[in-house]
């Protein structure tokens, strides 16, 4: 009988492990070194402000950011847009006024309008909902370190184009060395210097989804620096107070227990 099982739970196991390194052989996500990773990391404001150049110029077309209020491309640890410049921004979109029913320009407080008319997912989370790795299991040393790599699956779905496509059952399909399956219907969205950076840097394509990634990370982690800081706050608190009842408490039992015999 324990023999039996024995089996079978060896036997699940392999199966198991099998069809997951059978479906991970397609999926190819490096680790990149993003700014705001680690305990103490924090967001590149200049990185962000050419990641919503990109979401504008690029992603925007098919898909939409409608958790995000506009108004947040001028907070602290984000874009730190000028309020004039949001203002002027929110002006790019329409949107349905709740209380009239009719269409409108939307103004800072709106959200970023839906996009799904193409049948595209919102990136307003997606950072956060996509795993590009794990991390030694059981550990989350990785996790600690630099996340769960969102911001990375991202970066190498984007970067992920082999230029290879396929046509099955009337669907165009693009080899993608990220993606689950190892091909995607999404078309290649970037290419070289498909946008004019403000600041000079070059308009790779590899540049533009290191940008957007960490755009869409803090579309997803907005307070991830102010969260941050108050962990470090925190743990320094834990610390002094950690320090000051142990010396209470030596002071307190000291009488007690006296000095050590030797």
């Amino acid at each position: 009988m324990f023999r039996k099982i024995a089996i079978s739970a060896v036997s699940a196991l392999a199966i198991t492990t099998g069809a997951a390194f059978a479906a991970g052989e397609a999926k190819h996500i490096e680790d990149v070194d993003f700014s705001f990773q680690g305990p103490f990391g924090t967001y590149d404001q200049m990185q962000l402000q050419r990641g919503l150049q990109v979401f504008t110029e690029v992603c925007s077309a098919c898909h939409g950011l409608k958790f995000v209020p506009i108004r947040t491309l001028a907070d602290a640890g984000g874009p730190m847009l000028p309020e004039d410049q949001v203002r002027a921004y929110a002006k790019n979109f329409t949107v349905v006024d709740k209380d009239t029913g009719e269409e409108r320009e939307a103004v800072p407080t709106d959200k970023f309008p839906a996009n799904d008319g193409a049948g595209a997912p919102d990136l307003s989370l997606m950072a956060k909902a996509r795993a590009g790795f794990s991390g030694p299991y059981g550990l989350g040393i990785n996790q600690f370190l630099k996340g769960m790599g969102g911001p990375e699956y991202i970066h190498a779905l984007l970067v992920g184009y082999t230029g290879e496509e396929k046509t099955e059952a009337g669907e165009t399909f693009y080899e993608n060395t990220a993606f689950s399956t190892g091909w995607i219907k999404m078309v290649p969205p970037l290419s070289d210097d498909q946008v004019t950076y403000a600041d000079g840097t070059p308009a790779t394509v590899d540049q533009m989804s290191m940008d957007v990634s960490a755009f869409l990370m803090w579309t997803a982690e907005p307070h991830l620096n102010a969260r941050k800081e108050a962990g470090f706050k925190a743990i320094l608190l834990l610390g002094l107070l950690s320090t000051l009842l142990y010396l209470t408490n030596k002071r307190i039992w000291a009488g007690v227990k006296g000095p050590k015999k030797a």
